[in-house]
Protein backbone atom coordinates (compact mmCIF):
# COMPACT_ATOMS: atom_id res chain seq x y z
CA UNK A 1 0.00 0.00 0.00
CA UNK A 2 2.77 2.41 1.02
CA UNK A 3 4.85 1.39 -2.02
CA UNK A 4 1.88 2.02 -4.33
CA UNK A 5 1.36 5.48 -2.88
CA UNK A 6 5.06 6.29 -3.31
CA UNK A 7 5.02 5.21 -6.96
CA UNK A 8 1.84 7.16 -7.74
CA UNK A 9 3.26 10.19 -5.91
CA UNK A 10 6.44 9.98 -8.01
CA UNK A 11 4.39 9.76 -11.23
CA UNK A 12 2.35 12.79 -10.13
CA UNK A 13 5.56 14.80 -9.58
CA UNK A 14 6.73 13.71 -13.05
CA UNK A 15 3.45 15.02 -14.52
CA UNK A 16 3.89 18.37 -12.76
CA UNK A 17 7.46 18.67 -14.08
CA UNK A 18 6.36 17.78 -17.64
CA UNK A 19 3.53 20.34 -17.48
CA UNK A 20 5.87 23.12 -16.28
CA UNK A 21 8.30 22.35 -19.12
CA UNK A 22 5.44 22.37 -21.62
CA UNK A 23 4.18 25.83 -20.65
CA UNK A 24 7.67 27.37 -20.31
CA UNK A 25 9.50 26.09 -23.42
CA UNK A 26 8.77 27.34 -26.93
CA UNK A 27 9.29 30.26 -29.31
CA UNK A 28 8.36 32.63 -26.47
CA UNK A 29 10.33 31.55 -23.38
CA UNK A 30 8.79 31.86 -19.94
CA UNK A 31 11.13 31.53 -16.93
CA UNK A 32 10.16 29.83 -13.67
CA UNK A 33 9.91 33.18 -11.84
CA UNK A 34 7.80 34.69 -14.61
CA UNK A 35 5.53 31.64 -14.64
CA UNK A 36 5.03 31.87 -10.87
CA UNK A 37 4.28 35.59 -11.14
CA UNK A 38 1.70 35.04 -13.92
CA UNK A 39 -0.07 32.33 -11.92
CA UNK A 40 -0.14 34.42 -8.73
CA UNK A 41 -1.54 37.39 -10.65
CA UNK A 42 -4.16 35.26 -12.38
CA UNK A 43 -5.26 33.89 -8.98
CA UNK A 44 -5.31 37.37 -7.46
CA UNK A 45 -2.61 36.67 -4.81
CA UNK A 46 -0.06 39.21 -6.10
CA UNK A 47 0.24 42.41 -8.14
CA UNK A 48 3.94 42.06 -8.98
CA UNK A 49 4.41 41.83 -12.76
CA UNK A 50 7.90 40.80 -13.90
CA UNK A 51 6.70 39.42 -17.24
CA UNK A 52 5.58 40.83 -20.57
CA UNK A 53 2.02 40.91 -21.88
CA UNK A 54 3.12 38.60 -24.70
CA UNK A 55 4.31 35.98 -22.19
CA UNK A 56 1.02 36.21 -20.30
CA UNK A 57 -1.01 35.90 -23.51
CA UNK A 58 1.01 32.91 -24.75
CA UNK A 59 0.61 31.18 -21.38
CA UNK A 60 -3.12 31.75 -20.88
CA UNK A 61 -4.43 31.38 -24.43
CA UNK A 62 -2.02 28.88 -26.05
CA UNK A 63 0.18 26.77 -23.82
CA UNK A 64 -2.00 26.21 -20.76
CA UNK A 65 -5.05 24.90 -22.69
CA UNK A 66 -2.73 22.82 -24.92
CA UNK A 67 -1.00 21.28 -21.91
CA UNK A 68 -4.32 20.55 -20.21
CA UNK A 69 -5.60 18.92 -23.40
CA UNK A 70 -2.44 16.79 -23.57
CA UNK A 71 -2.95 15.71 -19.95
CA UNK A 72 -6.59 14.75 -20.53
CA UNK A 73 -5.97 12.91 -23.81
CA UNK A 74 -2.81 11.12 -22.65
CA UNK A 75 -4.36 10.05 -19.34
CA UNK A 76 -7.52 8.79 -21.04
CA UNK A 77 -5.76 6.83 -23.81
CA UNK A 78 -3.40 5.18 -21.30
CA UNK A 79 -6.01 4.20 -18.71
CA UNK A 80 -8.33 2.92 -21.45
CA UNK A 81 -5.47 0.82 -22.85
CA UNK A 82 -4.66 -0.59 -19.40
CA UNK A 83 -8.34 -1.42 -18.81
CA UNK A 84 -8.83 -3.15 -22.15
CA UNK A 85 -5.60 -5.16 -21.72
CA UNK A 86 -6.82 -6.26 -18.29
CA UNK A 87 -10.29 -7.05 -19.61
CA UNK A 88 -9.07 -9.09 -22.59
CA UNK A 89 -6.16 -10.54 -20.59
CA UNK A 90 -4.17 -9.78 -23.70
CA UNK A 91 -1.07 -7.51 -23.54
CA UNK A 92 -1.48 -6.54 -27.21
CA UNK A 93 -5.01 -5.19 -26.78
CA UNK A 94 -5.57 -1.44 -26.97
CA UNK A 95 -8.50 0.91 -27.80
CA UNK A 96 -7.54 1.04 -31.47
CA UNK A 97 -7.88 -2.73 -31.71
CA UNK A 98 -11.66 -2.67 -31.24
CA UNK A 99 -12.13 0.02 -33.90
CA UNK A 100 -12.68 3.15 -31.81
CA UNK A 101 -9.85 5.24 -33.31
CA UNK A 102 -10.42 4.05 -36.89
CA UNK A 103 -14.16 4.76 -36.73
CA UNK A 104 -13.61 8.23 -35.31
CA UNK A 105 -11.00 9.02 -37.95
CA UNK A 106 -13.26 7.85 -40.80
CA UNK A 107 -16.13 10.11 -39.72
CA UNK A 108 -13.75 13.03 -39.24
CA UNK A 109 -12.35 12.54 -42.74
CA UNK A 110 -15.89 12.31 -44.18
CA UNK A 111 -16.69 15.62 -42.52
CA UNK A 112 -13.48 17.23 -43.83
CA UNK A 113 -13.91 16.07 -47.44
CA UNK A 114 -17.68 16.30 -47.91
CA UNK A 115 -18.52 19.15 -45.54
CA UNK A 116 -19.22 21.77 -48.21
CA UNK A 117 -21.45 19.44 -50.25
CA UNK A 118 -23.52 17.51 -47.73
CA UNK A 119 -22.82 18.56 -44.15
CA UNK A 120 -23.07 22.34 -44.29
CA UNK A 121 -26.27 22.12 -42.20
CA UNK A 122 -24.27 20.41 -39.44
CA UNK A 123 -21.46 22.95 -39.45
CA UNK A 124 -24.02 25.78 -39.52
CA UNK A 125 -25.83 24.31 -36.52
CA UNK A 126 -22.94 23.08 -34.42
CA UNK A 127 -20.18 25.31 -35.81
CA UNK A 128 -16.93 24.73 -33.96
CA UNK A 129 -17.99 21.36 -32.55
CA UNK A 130 -19.11 19.70 -35.83
CA UNK A 131 -15.84 17.84 -36.51
CA UNK A 132 -15.51 16.62 -32.93
CA UNK A 133 -19.14 15.50 -32.87
CA UNK A 134 -18.71 13.57 -36.13
CA UNK A 135 -15.52 11.86 -34.86
CA UNK A 136 -17.12 10.96 -31.56
CA UNK A 137 -20.14 9.36 -33.24
CA UNK A 138 -17.80 7.50 -35.62
CA UNK A 139 -15.91 5.97 -32.71
CA UNK A 140 -19.12 5.14 -30.84
CA UNK A 141 -20.73 3.59 -33.96
CA UNK A 142 -17.68 1.41 -34.66
CA UNK A 143 -17.65 0.19 -31.07
CA UNK A 144 -21.39 -0.48 -31.11
CA UNK A 145 -21.08 -2.57 -34.31
CA UNK A 146 -18.12 -4.54 -32.93
CA UNK A 147 -19.84 -5.06 -29.60
CA UNK A 148 -23.13 -6.21 -31.19
CA UNK A 149 -21.27 -8.64 -33.47
CA UNK A 150 -19.52 -10.15 -30.46
CA UNK A 151 -22.68 -10.68 -28.41
CA UNK A 152 -23.73 -14.31 -28.07
CA UNK A 153 -26.64 -15.28 -25.80
CA UNK A 154 -26.33 -12.06 -23.85
CA UNK A 155 -22.57 -12.31 -23.35
CA UNK A 156 -19.71 -10.64 -25.20
CA UNK A 157 -17.33 -13.20 -26.71
CA UNK A 158 -13.83 -11.73 -26.44
CA UNK A 159 -12.35 -13.61 -29.42
CA UNK A 160 -15.18 -12.49 -31.71
CA UNK A 161 -14.84 -8.96 -30.34
CA UNK A 162 -11.15 -8.81 -31.30
CA UNK A 163 -11.73 -10.31 -34.75
CA UNK A 164 -14.65 -7.93 -35.42
CA UNK A 165 -12.44 -5.03 -34.30
CA UNK A 166 -9.74 -6.02 -36.77
CA UNK A 167 -12.35 -6.18 -39.56
CA UNK A 168 -13.80 -2.76 -38.68
CA UNK A 169 -10.31 -1.27 -38.54
CA UNK A 170 -9.55 -2.58 -42.03
CA UNK A 171 -12.88 -1.39 -43.44
CA UNK A 172 -12.61 2.09 -41.89
CA UNK A 173 -9.02 2.39 -43.08
CA UNK A 174 -10.03 1.48 -46.63
CA UNK A 175 -12.80 4.08 -46.77
CA UNK A 176 -10.49 6.69 -45.24
CA UNK A 177 -7.95 5.98 -47.97
CA UNK A 178 -10.67 6.14 -50.63
CA UNK A 179 -11.76 9.58 -49.45
CA UNK A 180 -8.30 11.03 -50.02
CA UNK A 181 -8.85 10.89 -53.82
CA UNK A 182 -11.53 13.63 -54.05
CA UNK A 183 -9.80 15.71 -51.32
CA UNK A 184 -8.13 19.04 -52.13
CA UNK A 185 -4.55 19.86 -51.04
CA UNK A 186 -5.77 21.68 -47.92
CA UNK A 187 -8.08 18.81 -47.05
CA UNK A 188 -5.27 16.30 -47.54
CA UNK A 189 -3.13 18.29 -45.10
CA UNK A 190 -5.95 18.19 -42.54
CA UNK A 191 -6.47 14.47 -43.10
CA UNK A 192 -2.74 13.80 -42.60
CA UNK A 193 -2.69 15.66 -39.30
CA UNK A 194 -5.93 13.96 -38.20
CA UNK A 195 -4.57 10.50 -39.08
CA UNK A 196 -1.26 11.09 -37.27
CA UNK A 197 -2.57 13.11 -34.33
CA UNK A 198 -2.02 16.67 -33.16
CA UNK A 199 -2.86 18.93 -30.23
CA UNK A 200 -2.62 21.98 -32.50
CA UNK A 201 -6.37 22.64 -32.24
CA UNK A 202 -6.16 23.04 -28.46
CA UNK A 203 -8.12 25.91 -26.92
CA UNK A 204 -10.27 26.46 -23.84
CA UNK A 205 -13.27 25.46 -25.98
CA UNK A 206 -11.62 22.15 -26.92
CA UNK A 207 -10.79 21.42 -23.29
CA UNK A 208 -14.39 22.25 -22.34
CA UNK A 209 -15.76 19.93 -25.05
CA UNK A 210 -14.01 16.77 -23.84
CA UNK A 211 -13.67 17.51 -20.11
CA UNK A 212 -16.97 15.93 -18.98
CA UNK A 213 -16.58 13.02 -21.42
CA UNK A 214 -13.09 12.03 -20.22
CA UNK A 215 -13.52 12.83 -16.52
CA UNK A 216 -16.14 10.08 -16.16
CA UNK A 217 -13.85 7.21 -17.34
CA UNK A 218 -10.81 8.73 -15.60
CA UNK A 219 -12.68 8.73 -12.27
CA UNK A 220 -14.69 5.51 -12.72
CA UNK A 221 -12.21 3.07 -14.31
CA UNK A 222 -9.83 2.83 -11.29
CA UNK A 223 -12.78 1.46 -9.28
CA UNK A 224 -12.75 -1.60 -11.59
CA UNK A 225 -9.14 -2.46 -10.65
CA UNK A 226 -10.04 -5.17 -8.12
CA UNK A 227 -12.59 -6.91 -10.41
CA UNK A 228 -10.01 -6.85 -13.22
CA UNK A 229 -7.46 -8.43 -10.87
CA UNK A 230 -9.98 -11.19 -10.18
CA UNK A 231 -10.68 -11.57 -13.91
CA UNK A 232 -6.97 -12.20 -14.50
CA UNK A 233 -7.50 -15.58 -12.74
CA UNK A 234 -10.14 -16.55 -15.33
CA UNK A 235 -13.83 -15.82 -15.85
CA UNK A 236 -14.99 -18.87 -13.90
CA UNK A 237 -12.76 -18.02 -10.93
CA UNK A 238 -13.91 -14.39 -11.05
CA UNK A 239 -17.53 -15.56 -11.07
CA UNK A 240 -16.88 -17.74 -7.99
CA UNK A 241 -15.43 -14.65 -6.27
CA UNK A 242 -18.73 -12.80 -6.80
CA UNK A 243 -17.76 -10.78 -9.86
CA UNK A 244 -20.55 -10.21 -12.44
CA UNK A 245 -18.30 -10.78 -15.46
CA UNK A 246 -20.85 -9.70 -18.09
CA UNK A 247 -21.56 -6.42 -16.32
CA UNK A 248 -17.82 -5.83 -15.81
CA UNK A 249 -17.17 -6.25 -19.55
CA UNK A 250 -20.03 -3.97 -20.58
CA UNK A 251 -19.21 -1.16 -18.14
CA UNK A 252 -15.48 -1.08 -18.84
CA UNK A 253 -15.93 -1.18 -22.64
CA UNK A 254 -18.53 1.62 -22.53
CA UNK A 255 -16.32 3.82 -20.33
CA UNK A 256 -13.19 3.19 -22.41
CA UNK A 257 -15.10 3.93 -25.62
CA UNK A 258 -16.51 7.14 -24.22
CA UNK A 259 -13.09 8.43 -23.19
CA UNK A 260 -11.16 7.33 -26.28
CA UNK A 261 -13.87 8.53 -28.68
CA UNK A 262 -13.85 11.97 -27.06
CA UNK A 263 -10.03 12.09 -27.09
CA UNK A 264 -9.71 11.08 -30.75
CA UNK A 265 -12.39 13.62 -31.69
CA UNK A 266 -10.10 16.51 -30.64
CA UNK A 267 -6.60 15.11 -31.20
CA UNK A 268 -6.85 12.55 -34.01
CA UNK A 269 -5.20 9.14 -33.85
CA UNK A 270 -2.28 9.01 -31.40
CA UNK A 271 -0.74 5.56 -31.23
CA UNK A 272 1.32 3.63 -28.66
CA UNK A 273 0.16 5.56 -25.58
CA UNK A 274 -2.57 3.02 -24.77
CA UNK A 275 -0.35 0.09 -25.73
CA UNK A 276 3.08 0.84 -24.25
CA UNK A 277 2.40 2.83 -21.05
CA UNK A 278 0.60 -0.01 -19.15
CA UNK A 279 3.42 -2.40 -20.18
CA UNK A 280 6.09 -0.11 -18.74
CA UNK A 281 4.31 0.05 -15.39
CA UNK A 282 3.73 -3.69 -15.22
CA UNK A 283 7.37 -4.45 -15.99
CA UNK A 284 8.82 -1.76 -13.75
CA UNK A 285 6.59 -2.18 -10.69
CA UNK A 286 3.64 -4.57 -10.57
CA UNK A 287 0.79 -6.13 -12.56
CA UNK A 288 -1.68 -5.10 -9.84
CA UNK A 289 -4.38 -3.07 -11.62
CA UNK A 290 -4.82 -0.92 -8.50
CA UNK A 291 -1.42 0.51 -9.44
CA UNK A 292 -1.48 0.03 -13.22
CA UNK A 293 -4.75 1.89 -13.92
CA UNK A 294 -4.12 5.18 -12.06
CA UNK A 295 -0.39 4.93 -12.79
CA UNK A 296 -1.09 4.60 -16.53
CA UNK A 297 -3.22 7.75 -16.42
CA UNK A 298 -0.40 9.75 -14.76
CA UNK A 299 2.42 8.37 -16.92
CA UNK A 300 0.37 8.55 -20.14
CA UNK A 301 -0.41 12.22 -19.46
CA UNK A 302 3.28 12.99 -18.80
CA UNK A 303 4.49 11.19 -21.93
CA UNK A 304 1.94 12.86 -24.22
CA UNK A 305 2.68 16.33 -22.83
CA UNK A 306 6.43 15.79 -23.39
CA UNK A 307 5.81 14.30 -26.88
CA UNK A 308 3.75 17.37 -27.77
CA UNK A 309 6.54 19.63 -26.52
CA UNK A 310 9.05 17.82 -28.76
CA UNK A 311 6.67 17.94 -31.76
CA UNK A 312 6.35 21.74 -31.61
CA UNK A 313 9.99 22.68 -30.88
CA UNK A 314 12.02 20.18 -32.90
CA UNK A 315 11.16 21.74 -36.30
CA UNK A 316 9.98 25.18 -35.07
CA UNK A 317 8.27 27.28 -36.32
CA UNK A 318 6.62 24.29 -38.09
CA UNK A 319 5.05 21.43 -36.12
CA UNK A 320 5.33 17.65 -36.45
CA UNK A 321 2.26 15.41 -36.07
CA UNK A 322 2.45 14.07 -32.54
CA UNK A 323 1.82 10.51 -33.75
CA UNK A 324 5.30 10.52 -35.33
CA UNK A 325 6.89 11.36 -31.97
CA UNK A 326 4.89 8.74 -30.02
CA UNK A 327 5.76 6.12 -32.67
CA UNK A 328 9.48 6.97 -32.56
CA UNK A 329 9.45 6.81 -28.75
CA UNK A 330 7.04 3.90 -28.45
CA UNK A 331 8.35 1.44 -31.05
CA UNK A 332 11.80 0.83 -29.49
CA UNK A 333 10.24 0.50 -26.05
CA UNK A 334 7.66 -1.95 -27.36
CA UNK A 335 10.31 -4.05 -29.14
CA UNK A 336 12.37 -4.09 -25.93
CA UNK A 337 9.31 -5.25 -23.99
CA UNK A 338 8.70 -8.07 -26.48
CA UNK A 339 12.34 -9.23 -26.23
CA UNK A 340 12.27 -9.16 -22.42
CA UNK A 341 9.01 -11.13 -22.33
CA UNK A 342 10.41 -13.70 -24.77
CA UNK A 343 13.56 -14.07 -22.66
CA UNK A 344 11.42 -14.64 -19.56
CA UNK A 345 9.43 -17.39 -21.30
CA UNK A 346 12.62 -19.10 -22.47
CA UNK A 347 13.65 -19.56 -18.82
CA UNK A 348 10.28 -20.97 -17.76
Amino acid sequence: MKRRKLILGGLFILLIAASVLSVCVGAVKIGAGELWSIIMNQLGFSNIQNYSQQQEAVFTTLRLPRTLLGILVGATLAIAGATIQGLFRNPLAEPGLIGISAGATLFAVIMIVLEARFFSFMTATFGYYALSIAAFFGGALATLIVYRLSMNRGKADITTLLLAGIAINALAGSFTGLLTYPASDDQLRNITFWSMGSLGSASWKTVGVILPLVLLPLIALPFFAKPLNALALGEAQAGHMGIHVGLLKSMTIILATLGVGASVSVSGMIGFIGLVIPHILRMAFSADNRLVLPGSALLGASVLVLADLISRVIVAPAELPIGIITAILGCPVFIYIILVERRKRSFV
